[in-house]
């Protein structure tokens, strides 16, 4: 790996393609001028105001993310302006191939992005972020993941999907063809066992990240290869959320298998009692600060807890702690973990490193 003196940022998670589809956000432009065009109260309601701009994640030194391929199914349409929804494979499928050229074309349009599709484009990205560089070298690598399978038509087809580019995958978001999940109880599925052994064969990396507790065991049986929770929080912080957040017991077995659990600043999956629409200031830094150390404490090491931002995933600034208004605020996470007495290296293992290697295993060379 390119060593780097001062810590990169890895996010495990951003919706960017959902956004731009659901809310025709482009991406590379700023949050804050974002913020000065979208003023319609009533889609604010819905979405928030925006924290998620190339310009903030390049000041805020986050140099990886992992962005997303996303399309929930028309059952869970909670807003009547939602579009990217599907009714059957096929429509997911469609929605998935046009998110997939949408970050192709993003990357060819743009010199300050880059698709990471092996492990010498990360190590060219990680390179311009060397402290000898100057900021404007700078670029931001994107390798992309699914949440929520369902746009792979079935497991064979996930080597086509490869050939095209998606380095991670998470079997669910809620049900799928492949797996429970979140608001949907259940085990892997015949076609996510299937899903598994293809994704083994072309050695990628499995989201666990809002996979229901019964298909998250069984995953981590049965898949040897590199694996994360992308963006999810400690159980032990919104006791109420058990099919969104990670039981201790789970987070151990993650660990185990040398994975990472991505935290998110959002004030839904660190608070007990909060709801949408209350003070964003009930939760702070402090509570990011203890969602991150609960991991480090039970799995014995600052090895198996990452960033996942999950920022614009249909919540805004509002529904983040006090000190968070764009991505930028992400590297005041570090700020903070020295400030708690976290060595340098822990550190950076925190805001980038774990996150990391776990995707530099699932890269070809």
């Amino acid at each position: 790996m390119t060593d780097l003196t001062t810590p990169i940022i890895v996010d495990g998670h951003l919706d960017i393609a959902w956004n731009y589809f659901n809310n025709r956000r482009d991406f590379r432009q700023s949050a804050w001028a974002r913020r000065r065009q979208e003023t319609d109260p009533v889609f604010l309601q819905r979405y928030g105001h925006s924290m998620v701009g190339l310009p903030e994640l390049l000041v805020g030194r986050v140099a990886v993310v992992c962005a997303s391929i996303f399309v929930a199914p028309a059952w869970s349409k909670t807003y009547p302006d939602e579009q990217v929804l599907y009714t059957s494979p096929e429509e997911a499928h469609r929605w998935g191939k046009q998110q997939l050229a949408y970050y192709h074309r993003l990357a060819e349009e743009d010199p300050r992005l880059c698709l990471i599709l092996t492990q010498a484009d990360l190590n060219a990205v990680l390179d311009t972020w060397r402290d000898s560089n100057d900021v404007t070298e700078h670029r931001l690598g994107l390798i992309i993941g699914m949440e929520g399978a369902d746009p792979i038509l079935e497991p064979a087809q996930l080597e086509e999907w490869y050939a095209e580019g998606l380095r991670v995958v998470g079997p669910a978001w809620t049900q799928t063809r492949y797996s429970g999940g979140t608001k949907a109880p259940g085990p892997l599925t015949d076609l996510g066992r299937a899903l598994l052994e293809v994704m083994a064969d072309l050695h990628m990396v499995l989201d666990l990240a809002h996979m229901a507790p019964e298909a998250c065991l069984e995953a981590l049986d049965r898949y040897d290869g590199p694996l994360f929770a992308s963006h999810a929080n400690p159980l032990r912080f919104r006791p109420d959320r058990p099919d969104r957040n990670l039981s201790d017991d789970l987070i151990r077995r993650i660990a185990e298998r040398d994975g990472a659990v991505g935290i998110m600043p959002y004030n839904l999956f660190l608070l007990p009692d909060w709801r949408p629409g209350e003070r964003k200031d009930a939760a702070s830094m402090d509570h990011v600060i203890a969602a991150i150390d609960h991991v480090c404490q039970i799995t014995g090491s600052a090895r198996h807890v990452g960033i996942g931002s999950d920022f614009d995933g249909s919540f805004g600034a509002a529904s983040t702690p006090a000190e968070f208004e764009t991505s930028a605020d992400l590297w005041a996470i570090g700020q903070a973990l020295a400030a708690c007495g976290y060595t340098p290296a822990d550190v950076g293992a925190i805001l980038g490193g774990n996150f990391l290697r776990i995707l530099r295993a699932g890269l070809p060379a």
